[in-house]
């Protein structure tokens, strides 16, 4: 298939990639493995480029107050699974992109059903602290490409945003207690993440008492606009597409 075959919508990116890169975008299964805010940026930004796979994973339902950060759920799909309202929306959007997904609460016990068989990239975008262990140390292990975003939520500067390895990110809480459970399991670079050096503009606050999980901590809220969500799933989704099409 050339350049000229590949529906019109795809130009501008086929430009951008080239007919190999664009190729190996296509021939891609991706794993999003959470969400929220910034998993659904970029699985909307992986399947609009022209991803050829996208597995959806995420446990929980769609809040109305989680739809202040989601590109494309609206009203109508609140109390609906995450990964069926998200699913339902990019089949109408992008057709040419195959979508699975999974209600699963990623651990290790729960690993071979999002893992098995093996995505040729996993896009974390978990936001509590062991299960993004759990999947970071999972991926590590089988051997599995990951892009990793950092905490989002409470920052509002754009312009400190950066993308390395986990082992050289700095001023992130959440990046610091991970690079600190990686070290105990012997894991020392090798993930690309995402993260903001600047420190929380806003404090967390307590739990919506309604909002209790089948699995894992009752966790704090933690304000957060869709500007800084969706900047770090595109650049997740950015990484993703460069390892996956040899950008770099």
């Amino acid at each position: 298939m050339s350049c000229s075959d590949w529906p019109e919508r795809f130009a501008r990116t086929v430009d951008f990639l080239g007919e190999q890169g664009f190729r190996r975008l296509r021939g891609s299964r991706i794993a999003v493995v959470g969400l929220g805010g910034v998993g659904s940026h970029a699985a909307v930004a992986l399947a609009r480029s022209g991803a050829g796979r996208l597995l959806l994973v995420d446990f929980d339902l769609v809040t109305e107050t989680s739809l202040n950060r989601n590109p494309v759920l609206g009203r109508g799909d609140v109390g609906r699974h995450k990964v069926d309202a998200m699913a339902d929306a990019l089949a109408e959007d992008c057709p040419d992109t195959e979508l699975e997904t999974g209600r699963e609460f990623f651990h290790h016990d729960t690993a071979g059903a999002v893992l098995d068989p093996p995505p040729d990239l996993v896009v974390d975008a978990i936001d509590s602290l062991n299960p993004k262990v759990a999947l970071l140390e999972e991926c590590v292990l089988r051997g599995i490409p990951v892009v990793s975003s950092m905490g989002a939520s409470g920052r509002r500067d754009p312009s400190q945003v950066r993308v390395g390895d986990v082992m050289d990110s700095s001023g992130c809480p959440l990046a610091r207690q991970i690079r600190k459970r990686l070290r105990k399991r012997s894991i020392e670079g090798g993930i690309r993440c995402v993260w903001s050096v600047e420190p929380d503009a806003v404090e967390p606050l307590e739990p919506d008492p309604e909002r209790m999980l089948d699995r894992g901590r009752v966790r704090n809220r933690l304000p957060s606009m869709i500007s800084m969500p969706g900047i770090f799933g595109y650049a997740c989704a950015a990484e993703a597409m460069d390892a996956i099409c040899g950008g770099r």
